[in-house]
């Protein structure tokens, strides 16, 4: 007998595939708590379930505490329930690696768990499978892939970051049907509803950083805040300002978050406003390519810090440099039922846009729903 299943109780089998999906549902609710608070560590929820009854729970809080497997432990174990057979439902594979917290598979071995159904594999091609390796070879059964699309887009940012060492990136903005973000005189709240920006909110929480460019601040003075009852969260506000040109009064300068907002210049930025600047916020100097900040060395930078989700607001200009760079994964545009019109109205992608069709970046997985008259499309973006 494997020495590491001494006192292991047989596996609970009275699970039918029911109640596998009814627990590995409850385990992504779970992780989804954890949402814009664990970077850079993914999102996980686990469940213990033990003769048909939950008798643990846990989730990810945040970066350097316990992770969801031990939570779940934990909260069993206060409730004086034996483990030994049970069913761990765990939205991503335990971690089998001693980082800043103990491996995950030392303490499901401990429990004498005896079954481990896992939605999503890590996506480190280092680790991938090798936590739930050494479970089988505990004698511990393991099952892999329920729900694992669903887990895998919760964690879409953590496993990019994994990959490239790059943030996952959305574009994300409020149009017309014509493809307006204002009037020509600039008037711009409100084009989409109420319900249109209380998604956003929501889609800010799930970011570890926004972005826009210096158009948008000197047109809007924007705070780019989460306008939420749970405002815990405050994810890094970044301004792209080639040659320093963001106002001292500009909003991001002066409230309560200013510690999380980083202005990003040019090489070339006059030093007098660079260094009125770094008295109120921190500033990043970046090197310059064709005349304006390289967005290259932008993710590479938030990459490091460590930004895993990167929303980008615009306005049209910088859109349509993270396109032409090919930096962007993903597009959620919010259409108003409106046309505005007029050539000189501020359009969503500006720029001088692409030559040929075939430069075009190709939009697959095309997602849509209705926030009253407000119709948001989402889609995934691929090289041409």
């Amino acid at each position: 007998m494997n020495p590491n299943e001494a006192g292991r109780a047989p596996a609970d089998v009275r699970m039918s595939p029911t109640d596998d999906l009814h627990w590995m549902r409850r385990a992504l609710a779970l992780a989804r708590r954890g949402m814009g608070r664990t970077c850079p560590n993914p999102m996980v929820g686990a469940v213990l379930v033990r003769d048909g009854q939950r008798v643990g729970q846990g989730w990810h809080h945040r970066a350097g505490l316990p992770h969801a497997e031990i939570e779940a432990i934990r909260d069993a174990h206060s409730h004086g329930h034996d483990l030994r057979g049970a069913t761990l439902y765990v939205t991503l594979e335990p971690c089998s690696t001693h980082g800043r917290t103990p491996p995950c598979t030392d303490a499901i071995l401990a429990a004498r768990i005896g079954r481990v159904v896992v939605a999503a594999t890590d996506p480190n091609p280092a680790h991938a499978g090798r936590g739930l390796d050494l479970l089988r070879n505990a004698g511990i059964r393991v099952e892999a892939g329920l729900l694992a699309e669903a887990a895998t887009e919760l964690n879409v940012g953590f496993n990019h970051w994994i990959l490239h060492n790059t943030p996952f990136v959305t574009l994300k903005a409020g149009l017309t049907l014509d493809g307006k973000i204002a009037t020509r005189t600039g008037e711009s709240r409100w084009i989409t509803n109420a319900r249109s920006r209380l998604d956003v909110m929501r889609l800010r929480r799930a970011h570890d950083a926004m972005v826009v460019g210096i158009g948008t601040v000197l047109a809007d003075n924007p705070r780019l805040t989460i306008r939420l009852a749970d405002r815990e969260h405050s994810p890094l506000r970044v301004v792209v300002d080639t040659h320093a040109r963001t106002p001292l009064e500009a909003g991001l300068l002066n409230d309560a978050f200013q510690s999380r907002t980083r202005i990003v210049v040019g090489e070339s930025a006059p030093q007098d406003r660079v260094q009125q600047l770094r008295e109120r916020v921190q500033v990043w100097v970046a090197p310059e390519r064709d005349g304006r900040v390289d967005l290259q060395w932008l993710m590479g930078e938030l990459g490091r810090h460590p930004v895993t989700r990167l929303l980008v607001e615009g306005g049209g200009t910088l859109h349509a440099a993270f396109l032409a760079d090919h930096l962007a994964q993903r597009i959620r545009f919010y259409y108003a039922p409106m046309v505005v019109g007029g050539s000189h109205a501020p359009r969503a992608v500006a720029g001088p846009g692409f030559q040929t069709l075939t430069e075009i970046p190709r939009l697959g997985r095309i997602r849509h729903r209705f926030f009253g008259d407000d119709l948001m499309v989402e889609a995934e973006l691929t090289a041409p």
